[in-house]
């Protein structure tokens, strides 16, 4: 009886593991969310106002979950400059949850069987 629950387990898990995964390479991050559109990245990844010396503007487009999971990685991400790309990923750290893009970045931080 016991491996009848288990075997049912497993299979219901399996086909979430898989929607995840397939879910990372398309869902995005927009940097910075809807909410705060226009405002720039400081290096440290906080908001600031358009114009703060040493913040980036926006990139102009929502990265992608897998490009966001290589920058994490050590790449760059694509169409940015290292700074930039330090920037951007230092903002997406801080995303909290109820931001635009966490949901996202919360399942690049799942360990992956």
């Amino acid at each position: 009886m016991l491996g009848a629950v288990g075997a049912s387990a497993v299979v219901s898990i399996r086909p979430a593991l898989a929607q995840t995964t397939a879910s990372i390479s398309t869902c995005e991050i927009p940097v910075p969310d809807p909410g705060r559109a226009g405002q720039y990245i400081a290096a440290d990844g906080k908001v600031v106002p358009p114009g703060t010396q040493g913040a980036f503007a926006p990139p102009g487009r929502a990265f992608k979950g897998e490009e966001v999971k290589r920058a994490l990685n050590g790449s760059t991400l694509p169409g940015t400059s290292y700074e930039q790309s330090r920037a951007y990923t230092n903002y997406i750290r801080r995303l909290q949850q109820g931001t635009s893009g966490f949901t996202c970045y919360a399942s690049l931080q799942m360990p992956r069987g």
